[in-house]
């Protein structure tokens, strides 16, 4: 493209963490850049919003965010300065069972352990080597696969994280609170647990819980996307909202081209200045399951049996490692379990800012059949109920969410799918394509930068990173 055509040296279509992120590193490295996006409002995966009833703030996609404060490119971010402040519960992670017990994940190894009964030393002896040395594995996780010069701590990890969850904590532990927890942590990768690498979530974010906690940020997840914004802006980037981009050839002039947007969309987007044979893998790209999500404005706080669940941030409400391994399977088959697996958050235990004085929220989703339109509302407060009787007494409003819904919010949320795709061990390593750089497209000027790049899901803006370093490389 001649000099004179270019407007900016990089745009970039999609103001979510990734997008955001991508857009920040160029302009750190000199760039002009603009954001475009379609929304009114930033942020994407992280917004925030009074769903429910006035003064209850509700985040509209992830609210617990261990990946964030533990993301080295965040951390290398002056994002407290620009307005995130992070608010750590007492305790990371609670998982109930039934008769009021709980385990609970402590930032101490050894205080978490003594939740665990008789598999204390098993835990320890698990988590220990690997949260020693959590500054080497986890830029290692968060990146594309490439060599490393920390073999013998990767190799640590890799040989347990491989293995499928059930396996893992079946081998590693005797009795179910251990056993529970870690399942609890293996079910966010939405595989079912007897699948490789379901081990590597339980691993990750264990391990993160105990290095640097699982916090979220005070007035709503809305905030790590103001602060990456105006960090954005303080470097001399734009940001423009209500945009929507349906072709590559409605852009302004650029040398490159970032899409925060998964191979579904940037088939449409940009199909035709891509070759067929990519064209056609982007086509076999697979997503996950979806989720359907709750919302609920309170009377009072969650009314928990196990009173150490009023310690924690986040809730994991699944009972045994067998029940929340058949959940999971069933949702694989297509199949909405009686008794899904329910991911809470109770930010307004720890955050006055998020409800009324007096009033709380809660946060929760299950796991579904990508694109369901079953509604699971009652069996998502029946799980809660379970473990906190007479928490149906409490709701003042709800406001549910199908993958339908989620979707129409965000397109990257294909059928409800939160993660950018699949993430079996296939689309772990090879994502959206086999490519030992996978943000590059054959275009020379057109990256993609979402979650459907390494290293996938979550909030932690690695994939715009990593996207925007292969810009700065391939254009200086």
């Amino acid at each position: 493209m001649p000099e004179r055509d270019v407007h900016y040296d990089a745009v970039v279509v999609g103001a979510g963490p990734n997008g955001l992120a991508a857009a920040v590193e160029l302009a750190r490295g000199g760039r002009s850049v603009l954001v475009l996006e379609a929304n009114e409002q930033i942020g994407g995966g992280t917004s925030s919003m009074e769903l429910t009833l006035p003064g209850f703030v509700h985040d509209l996609g992830s609210a617990i965010h261990p990946l964030g404060v533990g993301s080295p490119f965040f951390r290398s971010l002056p994002l407290e300065e620009h307005g995130l402040e992070w608010v750590h519960p007492a305790a990371p992670l609670a998982h109930p069972l039934d008769g009021g017990r709980a385990a609970v994940l402590e930032r101490s190894i050894e205080e978490t352990g003594c939740t665990l009964g008789g598999d204390a030393a098993a835990y320890r002896r698990l988590m220990q080597p690997l949260v020693r040395e959590w500054e080497r594995i986890i830029p290692a996780v968060l990146g594309p696969p490439r060599p490393t010069r920390h073999v013998l701590a990767l190799g640590r990890f890799g040989l347990q994280a491989i293995r499928s969850a059930r396996k893992l904590a079946a081998g590693a532990f005797r009795e179910e609170p251990a056993r529970a927890l870690f399942a609890g942590n293996a079910a966010h990768s939405f595989l079912p647990l007897e699948r490789s690498p379901s081990a590597a979530f339980g691993l990750i974010l264990g391990l993160l819980g105990h290095a640097v906690g699982w916090p979220f940020p005070k007035g709503g997840s809305q905030r790590i996307a103001g602060a990456l914004a105006s960090y954005l802006r303080s470097l001399g980037g734009e940001i423009r909202t209500g945009v929507r981009v349906s072709s590559v050839n409605e852009l302004p002039p650029a040398r490159a081209y970032l899409f925060n947007v998964t191979p579904r969309q940037l088939l449409k987007i940009a199909g035709d200045r891509l070759p067929a044979r990519y064209r056609s893998a982007l086509g076999r790209y697979r997503y996950g399951p979806g989720a359907f999500k709750l919302d609920l404005a309170l009377d009072g706080p969650v009314p928990w049996e196990a009173e150490e669940c009023a310690r924690a941030g986040t809730v994991h409400l699944g009972g045994t490692l067998e029940e929340i391994a058949a959940g999971e399977r069933a949702v694989c088959r297509g199949q909405h379990p009686e008794r899904p697996f329910v991911l809470l958050a109770q930010q307004s235990l720890f955050d006055p800012t998020r409800a009324p004085e007096g009033k709380h929220t809660v946060w929760a989703y299950c796991h579904v059949p990508n694109g369901s339109w079953y509604d699971m509302t009652e069996r998502i407060e029946a799980q809660i109920e379970r473990f906190a009787p007479g928490f149906r007494d409490r709701i003042l409003a709800k406001r549910p969410t199908g993958p339908a819904e989620l979707e129409r919010m965000n397109p990257n949320l294909v059928g409800g799918d939160i993660n950018g795709g699949l993430m079996d061990l296939r689309q772990f390593v090879a994502r959206p394509v086999a490519s030992p750089t996978p943000y590059r497209t054959p275009a020379r000027d057109i990256y993609i930068c979402s979650s459907s790049t390494p290293p996938g899901g979550g909030v932690h803006g690695m994939c715009g990173y990593h996207a925007a370093r292969a810009v700065l490389s391939d254009h200086p």
